[in-house]
């Protein structure tokens, strides 16, 4: 029998069973659908860390008193964020870091840049209204070479600031009642400083020379730094340095591999983390969505065999007037293939309205703010799973009704 014949047989099944074959392709529509909103849902979570991290500075390296082992998913992070990716270990006396560090990291050749800063919440004000932000003082000479971030408007600090801030992008324009502007004075803690910058990003913080912040900063003790941001020279030398840097303050600081009382953190360290965490949360997720397309390959089995009871006769007859076993196979197979073809199509395009609602629907936060991604490649994907398992799922109907014996099929009623 020609394959047209054959594909018009399964069509002719098909349409004749609409509610059944309807009933089957919507599961085939949800299982798929599901797997093309999460598949892009993750192609865009992976395209907003890539973002992030292309912003990171695989070069940069953050010094922070207390051992650490280990990175999260989310820290270190940002500028920021503050340092470390762990709990540091709990000693009688406060570890802290300290000019002698300091002397000694500027020592090794292989640094390019070194930044101190320090952190803590204020109370800021303006225009009648206060509220708590953190704030981070920097050393103003390097600040600008070695941060991540970008400027909005205005201008990063300079060696010859004092009273003036750079301030995070929703700081600026909705944390108060008024948008905050270039050269607009706050209250810092009743310290008036002027704005010089603004940045561009979606963050509440505050930017100053560190000897201001010492100032306004009362828990906080001159040359005694909560972290030390450091840039290097050679990206492709980092573990090499890294190791540097460890022996030279293990030195300093009188410890060893078993007593150490700092962590250095990579930013390129924690991008791979990320990375690794986000593909293992991918595949989870496409994994819950698989089991809506087992449920829809048992529909489609459960039709199938349906299919097959009702043929009897008529596989019977076919097989009378001269069809082959390799005929009545093709036929169911089609026939199957052609309800996961159906509701494949269909899933893709639930899929992609899906994805593109989520977003909205949550209100584009997290990561999620770069929205989804459907590719031309997952389209394909889709299809080709929706009819596989259609085929897959058809094969043993298939084949116990092609060998059904003439003479009992035509008995069948």
């Amino acid at each position: 029998m020609k394959l047209r014949k054959c594909l018009k047989h399964a069509f002719n099944m098909a349409i004749h069973s609409r509610l059944r074959s309807w009933l089957t392709i919507i599961g085939i529509v949800i299982g798929v659908g599901a797997v093309i909103a999460i598949m892009s849902i993750g192609g865009g979570m992976q395209q907003t860390l890539e973002e992030q991290i292309g912003g990171l500075g695989s070069d940069i390296l953050t010094l922070s008193a207390g051992y650490s082992r280990g990175f999260s998913m989310f820290g270190p992070g940002r500028d920021r964020d503050g340092p470390g990716g762990g709990s540091a270990v709990a000693t009688e006396e406060e570890i802290v870091l300290g000019r002698t560090d300091l002397q000694a990291l500027k020592g090794i050749p292989d640094l390019a840049l070194i930044d101190t800063r320090i952190r803590g919440n204020v109370d800021v004000s303006y225009l009648g209204k206060t509220g708590s932000v953190s704030l981070t003082g920097v050393d103003q000479k390097v600040w600008s070479q070695i941060t991540t971030d970008e400027i909005a408007e205005g201008r990063m600090l300079d060696s010859a600031d004092q009273n003036v801030v750079v301030i995070g992008g929703r700081l600026a324009s909705s944390y108060f009642d008024q948008p905050v502007g270039i050269n607009k004075m706050l209250t810092i803690e009743d310290s008036a400083f002027r704005v010089v910058g603004i940045l561009d990003d979606n963050s509440n913080s505050i930017y100053m020379p560190i000897q201001m912040a010492y100032q306004v900063l009362d828990d906080k003790e001159n040359d005694v730094y909560d972290s030390i941001v450091i840039k290097v020279k050679d990206e492709d030398n980092l573990d090499a340095t890294i190791e540097k840097i460890e022996k030279k303050l293990m030195i300093v600081r009188h410890v060893t591999e078993k007593d150490k009382d700092f962590s250095i953190s990579s930013n390129r360290q924690m991008q791979e983390t990320r990375s690794e965490m986000m593909s293992s949360m991918n595949a989870f997720l496409v994994a819950i969505a698989a089991v809506s397309l087992i449920v829809g390959a048992v529909g489609i089995a459960n039709t199938m065999f349906t299919s097959v009871l009702e043929k009897t006769k008529d596989i019977g007859i076919m097989k009378a007037i001269g069809a082959r076993n390799k005929d009545i196979m093709i036929i169911f197979l089609l026939n199957a293939a052609l309800i996961g073809l159906v509701g494949g199509l269909l899933g893709v395009i639930f899929g992609t309205i899906l994805s593109g609602s989520l977003p909205a629907l949550m209100g584009e936060v997290g990561m999620l703010r770069a929205g989804t991604f459907v590719s031309l490649h997952l389209v394909l994907i889709g299809l080709s799973v929706s009819v596989s398992v259609g085929i897959a799922a058809g094969i043993f109907p298939a084949y116990k009704a092609s060998k059904l014996k003439p003479v009992d099929a035509l008995r069948y009623e």
